[in-house]
This record gives C-alpha cells, sequence and structure tokens, in this order.
C-alpha cells in the first residue's frame, strides 16, 4: 500500500463498515489480504448498530421489562411506580451503540485494516474516488461494495419534519399521542416503544394486513395482542396529506393535521408527532456504477450470482445493496463469502433459510418456505400448529399467545419451513433455521430430546402434530 500520498493502493477495497462491510473485511483479513475499508461514518457499524437494530432493541427490551412488570400483577407480585425514565434510557442506549462500534474499531486495527472516510464513487472498474475524507481515492484490484441502506424518501405532499425511524430512536421526546405511517416491522416495532414509554399510538397501513410478509396465522396472533395497547390500526388506508398545524403562540398547538383516505370515506385527524416507516431502499444510486458493467434491477439493487460477484468480475455486492432480504445476519454471511472467494476462490451463497424476526410483542419469526408461499408456487405440504397454550413453560411464563407452526414435506417429512409467534421467538428460529439448512426431518426433529420444561419443547412438539403422532393436543378427528 502507497501510503503518505493523495491516492491509496490497495488489492481489496471494501466500501461500508456495516454488519456485511466490516465482517467482510475482517475475513479477507485473516485471510491474508491486503485491505482497505471506506466509510462514510464517522463510526463504524452501519445502519443496524447505529440506528437501527441495536439501538431499537435496546428500547423494545426496556418497555417489554415495564410490559412485564404490569403483568406480573396476575400472578401475585405488584411493583409500586413502575416507570421509564426517557433521558437515562437515551444514555444507556448510546452507550451501547458506542461501546460495539468502539469493538469493531478495536477488530479492524488489530486486524491491520486501514480506514479511510469519505463518500466512495467508482471512476472506473478499478479505482474510485473518495468525497469529505483525507484521501482523494483509491486504486484497487478487487472491490466489495456494502453500502447498505436508506429509509424510503418521503412522498410528495408530506412535510420534512416528520420523524423517521432514526429520529424517533433518539428519544427527542414523547408525544401525546404519535401517528405511525407503515405498518411493517419498524413501524410496529417504533408504535409499540412509544406507546411503552406513554404515547397514544395509531397505526396506518396502505396495504390490507399488517406485516403482509408473514404468515397470516402468526401476524393474527401478535395483531390481537397489540390492538388492546394501540389507540386505532387503520388498514387499507392512504396518507393524503400531512401538514404542520400553527402554533397559538403561549406553547399549545402545534402538531401535524392529517388527512387519510380510510373506510371509503376522507377523514381528517390530528397528531402531536407522526412517523413515517414505509421501508427502506439501496444505497446504489450515487457511488458511480454506471462507470463499471454492475447491473441493477428496476428497484435499484445490484443484481449478483451466488458468489457474490456482479457483471464486472472483479466487483461483488452484499448486504442491502444487492437482491434479496434486506437484514443484518444475510449481510454478513455474504460479507464471508465474497471474501472467501476473493482469498480462497471458492465460496457461494447457498443457504436454504434466512431467518426472519419482528421484535413485536408477541414476537414473530419464520424461516424456510412459508405456508403463503407454499399456496403460492402450488407446493403440498403437511402443517402442524403446536399452540403454546398447551405447552407448560409457556403457561408458567404467563404467556400463552403463541404458536410454533412446522411445514414438511407429505412424504419424506423434510422440514421445509417453521412459523413462531410468542416470547422468544427470535431465539427459538435459530434451531429451525438449522434444522432447514441441515434437511433435517420431522423424525429428526422428534427424536431429539428437547429440555423440560422449555418453549424450545413447541417445535417438537409441531414436529409431531405434523408427523400425526401429537401427544399433548388432540389429533385432528378423522372423517368417516
Amino acid at each position: 500500500m502507497v501510503m503518505g500520498s493523495l491516492r491509496e493502493e490497495t488489492d481489496v477495497v471494501v466500501i461500508g463498515s456495516g454488519p456485511g462491510g466490516y465482517v467482510a473485511a475482517l475475513r479477507l483479513a485473516d485471510l491474508g489480504e491486503n485491505v482497505l475499508l471506506v466509510e462514510s461514518r464517522e463510526r463504524p457499524g452501519g445502519t443496524c448498530l447505529l440506528e437501527g437494530c441495536i439501538p431499537s432493541k435496546a428500547l423494545i427490551h426496556t418497555v417489554e421489562i415495564q410490559e412485564t412488570a404490569r403483568r406480573a400483577a396476575e400472578f401475585g407480585l405488584t411493583f409500586d411506580n413502575v416507570k421509564i425514565d426517557p433521558v437515562k434510557l437515551r444514555e444507556w442506549t448510546d452507550g451501547i451503540v458506542q461501546g460495539l462500534s468502539d469493538g469493531i474499531k478495536g477488530l479492524l486495527k488489530r486486524r491491520g485494516v486501514t480506514v479511510l472516510r469519505g463518500h466512495a464513487r467508482f471512476t472506473s472498474p478499478t479505482s474510485l474516488s473518495l468525497e469529505g475524507g483525507e484521501v482523494s481515492g483509491v486504486d484497487f484490484k478487487q472491490a466489495i461494495i456494502a453500502t447498505g441502506s436508506s429509509l424510503n424518501r418521503l412522498p410528495a405532499g408530506i412535510v420534512q419534519s416528520v420523524w423517521s425511524s432514526a429520529d424517533a430512536l433518539k428519544l427527542p421526546c414523547v408525544p401525546e399521542n404519535l401517528l405511525v405511517v407503515g405498518g411493517g416491522y419498524i413501524g410496529l416495532e417504533m408504535g409499540l416503544v412509544y406507546q411503552g414509554l406513554g404515547s397514544k399510538v395509531s397505526v396506518v397501513e396502505f396495504s390490507p394486513r399488517l406485516l403482509m410478509g408473514a404468515d397470516f396465522d402468526l401476524v393474527d396472533v401478535m395483531v390481537g395482542q397489540v390492538t388492546e395497547r394501540l389507540e386505532e390500526i387503520m388498514v387499507d388506508s392512504k396518507v393524503l396529506s400531512i401538514t404542520e398545524a400553527p402554533s397559538n403562540g403561549e406553547g399549545g398547538g402545534g402538531g401535524f393535521d392529517v388527512r387519510i383516505e380510510h373506510g371509503g370515506q376522507t377523514i381528517d385527524k390530528h397528531y402531536a408527532q407522526v412517523l413515517v416507516a414505509i421501508g427502506r431502499r439501496p444505497n446504489t444510486d450515487d457511488i458511480g456504477l454506471e462507470n463499471t458493467r454492475v447491473k441493477t434491477d428496476d428497484k435499484g439493487f445490484i443484481l449478483t450470482g451466488p458468489d457474490c460477484r456482479t457483471d464486472e468480475p472483479n466487483i461483488f455486492a452484499i448486504g442491502d445493496a444487492a437482491t434479496g432480504p434486506m437484514l443484518a445476519h444475510k449481510a454478513s454471511r455474504e460479507g464471508k463469502v465474497a471474501a472467501e472467494v476473493i482469498g480462497k476462490g471458492d465460496a457461494a451463497f447457498d443457504n436454504r433459510a434466512i431467518p426472519a424476526v419482528v421484535f413485536t410483542d408477541p414476537e414473530i419469526a419464520w424461516t424456510g418456505l412459508t405456508e403463503r408461499e407454499a399456496e403460492e408456487q402450488g407446493i403440498t405440504v403437511n402443517i402442524g400448529r403446536f399452540p403454546l397454550s398447551a405447552l407448560g413453560r409457556a403457561r408458567t411464563l404467563g404467556r400463552t399467545d403463541g404458536l410454533v407452526k412446522v411445514i414438511a414435506e407429505p412424504d419424506s417429512g423434510l422440514i421445509l419451513g417453521v412459523g413462531i409467534v410468542g416470547p422468544m421467538a427470535s431465539e427459538l428460529i435459530a434451531e429451525a433455521t438449522l434444522a432447514v439448512e441441515m434437511g433435517a426431518t420431522l423424525e429428526d426433529i422428534m427424536v431429539t430430546i428437547h429440555p423440560h420444561p422449555t418453549l424450545s419443547e413447541a417445535l417438537m412438539e409441531a414436529a409431531e402434530v405434523a408427523a400425526g403422532e401429537a401427544v399433548h393436543i388432540n389429533p385432528p378427528r378423522k372423517v368417516r
């Protein structure tokens, strides 16, 4: 590497330090590659760490503890003055983010990865220009694009002073009432956070249902619970306009006037604050791809092969910038694949299942083939559902709101997918993902001894139902 010049030279450059980028850089360094990491932000970690997964889960955990304390009265445990201090909560969350980001810095430094600050743009298939840092450009042999994604732009007619999910994570205030525009996982997670902090929260969603990507039977359990906590859920609805309401000059007034198309009518409502959570888009429109042969689809996602290689043979793409679900764990796996293709010459993203988790209360998780996908693709499957109400551990937790379902091939019993709604679904889905990944059958799960009493037994029980060997629930009646 040539040091002390306006340009740097390296074997491999990684653009972006999120869960895909920094993992790729570390793996490359371990494989003996000369690697340079470019990041436009002051700290490494990407959206997931700095303004996404990690801070949101810290807030969600706090609210869940509060909600658990309230529910504890049902089994004789009461607390006085359970409340959340937003200032301390903000400080605690910031501390988590800072500590993890510093940890990534340390890992990169100890592995010998050079980190440069700046916004990178391709000027050719083997060169980058950098804007906003001390180095003007980088010449490289191979590159990995890990530029992540950004929140979708606000549509016309919506004022720019409303909150994004990134704004909401900073806990600027706890509004008296809050409208969440978007019934996806981000909107629901943040809506429940603010409900727990004391806001009266309403949700408006354009689609006919919440969480359209998940199976309806899982979502319905969650909706049944959150309906009691939210003021209003308006599906199959559209926000027509959002305007700032004038202040009365005496500390009153303000907020937002919102016009909504709902139930065939146009209604006007007023909210102290509005949070817009309408999805994300890949960060690929300002990185100079036109100066390469890298291709994107109509939504801006970079097209890659199983080796994460683009149409430009020396350029790879991973994470939210590439096609596939926009999930941090998918990005990390792709980062390792791209690094190993470069460093070892042989690797592929051939995973059978990518788990997805929604951290609502109760949590929803799924992996592999979903029931909806099986129906849409005309795949015949056996489905075994086991309700948590029949599970001893769920009853001891006072959390029987949920189920586990296993989707399997009718003849072989091969497990194709699993869906879970209930407490700790985010943890339970890992075993299910391993089962799909390894080609496990219903019998494999059934004969694996699961500790008792645990929530993990529900997966075994659901497998037994799918196999027609249910023990702890009555089998379906046979039609004579």
